[in-house]
């Protein structure tokens, strides 16, 4: 199931974020993208999702030997960052049975598993809004890891996060990386792409382009 760029291309304005991104993902297969603040690495992410449009170039989602339309990317990709926001008048229960309706969890994990999994068997009936940055964190991070989904893509996972919670997402990252594709955005930072075994840097795409 390879997901492909061809000429990639953004641009805000008059001004080029990056241009002629080639570049195929693969699974299960693991990429971290890196780069210096400011080189575009979230709003590659953020068109690789299909939440948002390049402004030339083509983008393709092979599953099952078929292309997927690109309006239908959302239903087998999850994707978690920290400048995503949650349904914060909601409990957390109320919005996990809201967010399962849409997109389902895998066969073997329950609204209850995935509480317990991410540490907030406490917080069940509690508002969202209510949650510490840490703990929307980990459940952003838990929903990405245990959908059922083809793709996980996860921009700076560990933002908000102590040391246990990195610690946890080292633990789910070693379960559940395996068997799909996971690209993750990171400046720099180990533990979040401990497991990737790709790299993609966006700063070498800009010099080249620039060269």
């Amino acid at each position: 199931m390879p997901l492909h760029l061809t000429n990639i291309g953004k641009k805000y304005h008059k001004n080029w974020v990056f241009r002629n991104v080639d570049f195929q993902f693969s699974t299960p297969g693991s990429y971290v993208i890196k780069g210096s603040n400011g080189s575009g690495k979230s709003t590659l992410l953020k068109i690789l999702s299909g939440h948002l449009s390049a402004s030339e170039g083509e983008q393709k989602l092979i599953i099952d030997s078929s292309e997927i339309p690109l309006e239908r990317w959302p239903e087998h990709i999850a994707y978690a960052a920290p400048y995503f926001q949650l349904i914060e008048n909601m409990d957390l229960e109320e919005f996990l049975k809201f967010y399962t309706q849409f997109k389902p969890l895998k066969k073997d994990i329950t609204i209850d598993k995935l509480i317990t999994s991410a540490y907030l068997e406490s917080s069940r009936n509690k508002q969202i809004k209510n949650f510490s940055s840490g703990m929307k964190q980990r459940l952003k991070l838990a929903l990405a890891w245990l959908s059922d989904v083809y793709v996980v893509l996860l921009d700076e996972p560990c933002s908000n996060l102590d040391q246990r919670g990195i610690e946890w997402y080292k633990e789910m990252a070693t379960k559940h990386s395996k068997d799909k594709l996971v690209i993750v955005c990171s400046n720099n930072i180990d533990e979040e792409f401990f497991f990737c075994e790709n790299t993609l840097n966006v700063n070498e795409i800009v010099s080249r382009n620039e060269s």
